[in-house]
């Protein structure tokens, strides 16, 4: 079974995402901070990692940075930013992809 870390403070959006996700198949850990989630994200157990990037803590930008220094697992970053700015500083960060909330939970499971 392909295992997802969600890095999400938002409890309800965290939420959400994990029951699309457990619904479609896949075992998902949550963490709620930037670095409980570059922890989380450094043990090499995680086929993708989902990341918000306002988080506390640590930015999900620079958790993204980090990720890339000593893991390679893909990288979605999963925001309510949605400047073209922040897009490009994100997917130039190392993340695989960018999707901007709100967004259809179906979407993400695929």
């Amino acid at each position: 079974m392909k295992r997802i870390l969600i890095v999400e403070d938002d409890e309800a959006i965290a939420d959400i995402e994990r029951d699309y996700l457990v619904l479609g198949g896949f075992e998902v850990d949550i963490a709620s901070t930037g670095w409980e989630g570059m922890d989380m994200g450094k043990s090499g157990e995680y086929d993708l990692i989902l990341l918000d990037l306002m988080l506390p803590g640590i930015d999900g930008f620079t958790v993204c940075r980090r990720l890339r220094e000593s893991v390679d697992v893909p990288i979605l970053m999963v925001t309510a930013m949605q400047e073209d700015i922040d897009k490009i500083k994100g997917l130039g960060m190392g993340a695989d992809d960018y999707i901007t909330k709100p967004f259809s939970p179906n979407e993400l499971v695929a």
